[in-house]
């Protein structure tokens, strides 16, 4: 792609779901001119080129769906859109008293551990109930805080059946230096995974090109050859060998949608009781009704994706202090593990 094109659009933006806020056609006699000129000229008053080039840097801004740098030219006949992660209609984040499980809290930002099955940020189909929505009601006497406030908030985020730790920016300055931290890869997330089979090596690296699969866009797949996709790579160490089951660390180099989940699904051993990527399904051990009653027990237990981000690591954006925070297992995840550990050790007697 030429240097005008985002490199560092992240498809996790896609799957939360975009919305356009604004469109606009270039005329026919258009003359080439940076997209932030272009835009400014356009957009409501407030809209300045600085926030349109912050904008472009968040990979929302599109010209011909397709996200763009600020030095893009527009040409004639281009469409430009201003996409976001929220619908256009949504001029509030309603309130809502939703227990938080706080781990940190300082002037600048929060850690909180989030438990599975909560939506980090209001979406398609999931307007209220979601974690930006119970930070409003933590936050509410905060006058600084405000959450429709793209410039507050979260600073990245981990999928709705996954648990783990999640960092909060309480302050433009604090979210700007962490999510900068995130583009350059320099903070530090493991994760643990309870995968299908026996994970033969001790310790490996999965390196492939991350992407919307063409045959099912609700799922990521992995692209070994050509330029589709996002360049991803994981590593993983194995932690411990249950049975049919391996229990991993894993730790991120990229942070693409859904990327330990398919890379894991990639190599053989899909995540437990991960749906979207087949591993809900008995795909190792024994055809007895005894073990298949085991293992659909196993599901009832941690009735989610085995993925937990159990720890968080990054540079503090106002003392410059380095932080890091490691999370307990779940209940679910912890009883799930438990229940193989049972079997793996029956079945050595």
């Amino acid at each position: 792609m030429d240097d005008y094109y985002s490199d560092d659009w992240d498809d996790e933006q896609v799957a939360e779901g975009l919305y356009e806020h604004f469109r606009f056609t270039a005329d026919k006699g258009q003359a080439l001119l940076r997209v932030d000129k272009f835009l400014a000229d356009r957009l409501p008053s407030g809209s300045t080129r600085s926030r349109v080039q912050l904008a472009a840097e968040a990979g929302c801004i599109l010209v011909n769906s397709l996200p763009v740098k600020s030095n893009y030219r527009v040409k004639p006949l281009d469409i430009v859109s201003v996409v976001m992660t929220r619908p256009r209609r949504e001029t509030e984040i309603i309130p809502e008293d939703i227990p938080i499980h706080i781990i940190y809290e300082d002037a600048d930002l929060l850690v909180i551990n989030k438990p599975a099955g909560l939506v980090v940020h209001p979406g398609h189909g999931n307007y209220t109930g979601t974690l930006v929505n119970a930070l409003a009601y933590y936050l509410k006497d905060d006058p600084s805080f405000d959450p429709s406030d793209p410039r507050l908030g979260l600073v990245h985020r981990i999928d709705k059946d996954t648990s783990g730790l999640l960092v909060i920016a309480k302050k433009p300055e604090a979210k700007a230096l962490l999510a900068m931290q995130f583009f350059r890869k320099t903070s530090r997330r493991e994760y643990r995974a309870l995968v299908w089979g026996v994970v033969s090596e001790d310790e490996g690296r999965i390196v492939g090109n991350i992407g919307r699969d063409p045959r099912d866009r609700t799922t990521m797949r992995v692209f070994t050859e050509g330029d589709e996709g996002k360049p991803a790579a994981t590593n993983y160490r194995v932690i411990e060998r249950l049975g049919y089951v391996t229990l991993l660390e894993c730790r991120l180099e990229t942070g693409r949608t859904h990327q330990i989940r398919a890379h894991m699904k990639h190599i053989g051993h899909p995540i437990f009781n991960d749906g979207r990527y087949g591993g809900d399904e008995i795909l190792r051990g024994r055809a007895f009704s005894r073990y298949r009653q085991f293992v659909q027990n196993c599901f009832a237990t941690c009735p989610r994706q085995a993925l937990h981000a159990k720890t968080l690591g990054f540079v503090h954006p106002s003392t410059g202090d380095d932080m890091f925070f490691d999370s307990e297992y779940p209940a679910d995840m912890e009883q799930l593990i438990d229940k193989w550990r049972t079997y793996a050790n029956s079945k050595e007697q």
